[in-house]
């Protein structure tokens, strides 16, 4: 075993996949090194029976996936705090291989900036990683490992320290771009975030747009994204890019009825502080392969 570091796992359900979940929770469990304490948090559902060990809470309603990831942090103290890294599972995936833990711990112990750790998420029955989970551009090539911007939020390490900083997920946005919103501030307090290729989380292929929501909370979310952390006149920029990216996709009629939909809530909308970026952090974005106009 390498390393002392004291890790936790947050898993978020909403009751209906409690084979997978239970899977899950075995994979972490046979985890090489110091175990895994792990929290499951059940989004207005009741949560179904756990292996002996794994602690539990029971929300009254669903707080969407940054709410609920929220709670599971304070359930290790307050930023969690009582341990020194968190896992962001979802629960319907499994962790491909028993050193993924140990992994985890060299790659902190051994980088301290380094604050976020993606994984490479595969179809469990063929092994594919699609371009959409690799979290860059440049995606190609899901093997190779590098440094990101932002990462994948059902497949990930968070140090602890990074919370108690820079603070937790947007509450707010309910369901997407809450990791960006993460990722960007912890960049801005001068954290790294790294993508491995190594350390693999076997899900299920499945569209994104399977969620009911996702194009109005797309469009919504991206543009409390800019207003709460791009300096002003990246903002326009931002946005503009994004709608021109949109269009270009020619999606259907009511999914782009949604997304303007999104669009202008996100600007009537409260979206929370705002603490724009550092123009250091922009140029730091961009030398990473990721400028915040894209």
């Amino acid at each position: 075993m390498t390393g002392t570091l004291k890790l936790g796992a947050v898993v978020i359900t909403m009751g209906n996949r409690p084979e997978d979940l239970r899977a899950l929770l075995d994979s972490v469990a046979r985890q090489d090194g110091d175990p895994i304490e792990v929290v499951v948090v059940g989004q207005g559902v009741e949560i179904p029976d756990l292996p002996a060990g794994v602690r539990s809470v029971t929300l009254p309603e669903n707080l969407g996936i940054p709410g609920g990831r929220n709670v599971g942090i304070e359930a290790f103290g307050p930023g969690g705090t009582d341990v020194d890294v968190l896992l962001f599972l979802d629960d319907d995936g499994l962790l491909a291989n028993t050193d993924t833990g140990e992994l985890i711990r060299q790659a902190f112990t051994a980088d301290p900036k380094l604050g976020i750790i993606s994984f490479r998420i595969a179809d469990p029955e063929t092994g594919l990683t699609q371009r959409r989970h690799v979290p860059r551009l440049r995606a190609s090539d899901p093997m190779r490992s590098s440094r990101v911007t932002t990462f994948l939020g059902g497949a990930n390490a968070v140090r602890t320290k990074v919370f108690a900083e820079v603070g937790g997920l947007p509450d707010e946005f309910f369901y997407a771009h809450e990791e960006t919103d993460l990722a960007w501030r912890a960049l801005d307090a001068d954290w790294m975030i790294d993508y491995r290729s190594d350390m693999v989380l076997l899900h299920p292929t499945t569209p994104p747009s399977r969620h009911a929501t996702y194009h109005f909370n797309v469009a919504r979310n991206r543009v409390w994204l800019a207003r709460r952390n791009l300096p002003a006149p990246l903002v326009p920029v931002y946005l503009g890019v994004w709608l021109l990216l949109t269009l270009a996709r020619r999606p259907s009629v009511p999914a782009l009825r949604a997304w303007f939909g999104g669009f202008r809530e996100g600007w009537k909308v409260p979206c929370g502080p705002r603490r724009p970026m550092r123009w250091r952090t922009v140029w730091r974005l961009t030398r990473l392969g990721r400028p915040p106009v894209v």
